[in-house]
């Protein structure tokens, strides 16, 4: 099972800007908000988005496992990292995150190998 992880990020961030197109003072605020969440402080943003990722494996959203697992390849997340967030993900959500999770890796593998 392989999912085009990079055609996902292409295709629900158009539909994301459409929806921004009709909201803008809302998606406005939201990426205020992301901007605000995800600045480098005591945790990093590639802490963060590790974060974001786990949250994205325990509510089972492909969207979500796209962007962050993108995000966190971009901000140089190693594999080890991301194996160790999945276990705490598979410790705390149990079968359902586990299989999640295999998504969120095939997702995060597929954003590292297109950095080269």
């Amino acid at each position: 099972m392989h999912k085009d992880w990079k055609k996902t990020t292409q295709d629900l961030s158009a539909l994301m800007q459409e929806v921004g197109k009709g909201n803008p003072d809302v998606v406005k605020g939201f990426t205020q908000m992301a901007k605000g969440a995800n600045k480098d402080a005591a945790l990093s943003h590639k802490h963060k988005e590790l974060m974001a990722l786990a949250i994205g494996i325990s509510l089972r959203c492909d969207g979500c496992i796209a962007f962050h697992a993108k995000a966190a390849a971009e901000l140089g997340a190693t594999r080890e990292e991301v194996m160790e967030m999945i276990g705490v993900c598979i410790y705390m959500g149990g079968g359902p995150a586990y299989t999640t999770a295999a998504q969120a890796l095939e997702a995060f593998d597929t954003f590292v190998a297109e950095r080269g």
